[in-house]
Order: structure tokens, then sequence, then C-alpha cells
């Protein structure tokens, strides 16, 4: 089979490739193999690619660490249209490429798409397209990442907008639309000539139909069932996204509900994925409850934030000594662009609906702002006026775009340390020949 021209040639996708494997497959199976032998669990992080300072500060982090990074891209953010980051499949894998390159990074790069699946592009929903319309739509984005070298597919078609409100969509349902994802991905991948790829299944969402034990297990037996029935036996996810107690407005894990499906998942040969990772009060338990990976990505943004935050407060200190000619009134754009982009609504609680933005508390105004950021980083008035900030200050000594980047790192060191991914690079090798 052809080799897609990856981001990388670490020794660990060399290995991969020697073998047949998806990286991801591979990866995980030796981290565990590890665990064994150090007697130290380790969770993969996934880091959301919402902004371009996410993208370089990740890879920073993963080398400072000496471990893989993954990215893990949603079609809002990365898109044959763009996305929000305004970046294609291949321009996103190409801007990866080019940022480990210039920081002569060498470790493993995992590129992934992050919930692929009917409705779960904005788009799609807002403007209410139909059920043809949107797997048709997916199956082209399937395709674009494919061909841009991405190693890995998020599988997930757990919204139904066909269903009355409130009414869960029927796992058999959420199977049938599964299979036929992976079908179209994987027929796509042999009639490119392209190594195997790895999947990952399911959502933490409740809409999902997997927020309970039972619906999980059943959810499985089926899906290997009908993978089995339509040719597809070799094709299995590595990666199961399970319900940890984690969501967008909460901080706590449960170790406890982890370990239980986790060892439900081992049965099959998969790991579980915990998704909302962002903020987590206790992310050392993740490796100890056996957690194969983790994503994290709004932290990252309102990390950003936060740190254009105080380099706003150094400009207006430098503006009121005469240091500088013009504001950039950073702040006031990016509230203005969020605003204006109506995404905030997507994230308004059920007594908020139908409210303007200025008609919530200050604190939920401050969180819907901040949050909405990851939409219009890549907006040209938000460029511009990040640009003359960075100008601002580098004219007066201070590295603008440095500050805003390491203090992104700094919440990626986290998971990189407590998930114990320190030196995987060069402990891997104690388990891959």
């Amino acid at each position: 089979m052809l080799r897609r021209d990856k981001v990388d040639q670490s020794y660990i996708r060399r290995k991969a490739e020697e073998e047949g494997v998806p990286v991801v497959d591979f990866l995980l199976r030796k981290m565990k193999e590890l665990e064994k032998v150090e007697g130290r669990p380790s969770t993969l992080f996934a880091a959301c690619p919402n902004s371009e300072t996410v993208i370089k500060a990740a890879l920073r982090s993963a080398k400072r660490a000496n471990a893989p990074i993954k990215f893990a891209a949603t079609l809002n953010q990365v898109d044959e249209d763009g996305g929000y980051t305004g970046l294609t499949q291949s321009e996103f894998v190409e801007m990866v490429k080019i940022e480990a390159e210039a920081i002569s990074y060498e470790g493993l790069i995992i590129v992934a798409l992050d919930h692929g699946g009917p409705w779960l592009k904005d788009q799609h929903s807002i403007e209410n397209w139909s059920l043809e319309e949107t797997m048709t739509a997916v199956k082209k984005s399937l395709e674009a990442a494919i061909d841009a070298g991405y190693d890995f597919l998020h599988i997930d078609p757990t919204v139904d907008k066909t269903l009355s409100p409130g009414e869960i969509i029927p796992i058999e349902r959420v199977v049938e639309r599964t299979i036929e994802l992976i079908k179209h991905a994987e027929n796509y991948r042999r009639e490119k000539g392209i190594a195997p790829l790895g999947y990952e299944v399911g959502t933490e969402e409740v809409h999902g139909g997997l927020a309970n034990l039972e619906v999980f297990d059943r959810f499985l037996s089926l899906l290997k069932e009908g993978l089995e029935k339509e040719g597809l036996s070799e094709v299995w996810p590595i990666l199961i996204v399970g319900k940890v107690g984690t969501d967008l407005h909460t901080t706590i894990f449960d170790p406890e509900v982890a370990k239980t499906l986790a060892e439900k998942a081992a049965k099959y040969g998969s790991f579980i994925k915990g998704h909302y990772t962002d903020y987590v009060e206790n992310p050392e338990e993740y490796p100890l409850s056996g957690m194969g990976a983790a994503n994290v990505g709004p932290e990252f943004t309102e990390e950003e934030y936060n740190a254009l935050t105080q380099l706003a407060q150094l400009e207006d200190k430098l503006k009121k000594e005469k240091l500088i000619a013009r504001s950039s009134l950073i702040l006031q754009v990016l509230e203005k662009e969020v605003y204006e982009s109506n995404r905030w609504q997507k994230w308004l609680k059920g007594e908020e609906k139908g409210k303007d933005l200025y008609d919530l508390s200050p604190s939920r105004q401050k969180w819907l702002i901040k949050t909405g950021c990851r939409y219009i980083w890549a907006q040209p008035r938000v460029v511009a006026s990040r640009t003359l900030l960075y100008r601002n200050l580098e004219q007066n000594g201070y590295r603008g775009e440095e500050m805003v980047l390491l203090q992104v790192e700094r919440a990626m060191d986290k998971y990189f340390r407590t998930f114990n991914l320190i030196d995987l690079h060069d402990r891997l090798k104690k388990v891959v020949e």
C-alpha cells in the first residue's frame, strides 16, 4: 500500500507501518505494554486545534515533554470550507508539518478527525440539512481527511435532527450509521491504496444514547456484529468515547465509572476516550483509571484569551505613557466579533434561550465571550488587531506572541505531566523493538 505524506516519520510511526497497524492502535497498545514494564500507566493527550496559537503551543509543549501529540480537529474547526480556523484538511496537515519543522520537533504527531457525523457541523444543524445532505457532506469530509493524511477518524452519528425534542436516538440507528460511515471511509481508503486508519466511536453526550452501561454494552456488541456482516471484521475502533463525568460545564472526572467502562472496552481490545477534559480537577486519575486518551480544547481558548487580556492591560499602560500611538483595542474587537458571530448562542443554557448576550449576568457574558473566541480567532479584524497589539509591545521590548504561547503551553504541560507522558518517546523503546 502507498504511504501518505505524513507530518512525521518517527520510529513509532515507522514500526506501526512495518506491522501494517494504524499508528494510534500501535501506540496505545505499546503504552499498555510499557505499563506492565514500568508499573506506571499513561493516557494519550489530544489537543483540539482551535487556533494557530494552540497548534504552535501543542508542538512546543510536546517537544519539551519528549512525547507524542495528537490533534483532534472537528468539522467546525477544519473542513473543506475552511471551518472557523480558515483551514482545509490538507492546509491543516501542512501547517502542523511546517510548525513542527520550525521548532525541529521530530516526535510522533497524530492528526485526527473529531466528531465526524451528521449535524455535528454547526452549519448543517443551523440550516436544517436533511439526513441525506448531512451524511453526504460528512462522507466528503472523511474523504478529504483521508486524502490529507489524517491518521484517525472519530465516527459519531449520535445526533439525529429528525427526532422530536428530548427523544433519544435508538442505539440501533447509531450503530447502523456508524457502520455506514466506517464502510465508506474504508472503501475510499482501499481504493486509494492508503495504509490502515484508526477509528474512534461514540460520544460522551447524553443525546448519544450511550449514557448508561447497558446501552454501552449493547452498542459495542451490535457494532462488532454489524462490522463483521459488512466484511469489516479487521476494522475495529481502538477508542470508545465514554461518559466519565465531564462536560463543558463540569470539571470532575469520575474514576470509578471510567474504570468500569475501561474494563468493558478492554474485552473488545479497545480503550476509553474522555472528552471535555478542560480544567478537570483530578487529571492524575485518568491514567490510574485506565483511560486511553483524553481531549482538551476550550481550556486553551480561554487561556489564550486570558493571556491577551494581560497583554491588553500592558498595552493600556504603554498608551497612557504615550509610548505607542494607537491601541489595538483587542478585547473590544474580540467581544464584537464573538457577539456578531452568534456562535455564543450554541452554548446558552435552557433558561437563557432567546435572550441577548447582554441580558445575561456579567459572569455568563464573560464566559460566553471567552469560549466563543475559538470561533473568531481567524477573522480579519481579529488578526489585524492582534498584529497591532504584538507590534506595539515589540516596539517596547515585549514579545507578545511568546507570552501568549507560554501561557497556553503551561496549560498543556499539566496534561503531559499528569498523564505520565514525559519522555514517552524514549520510554517506549523498552517495548518497541
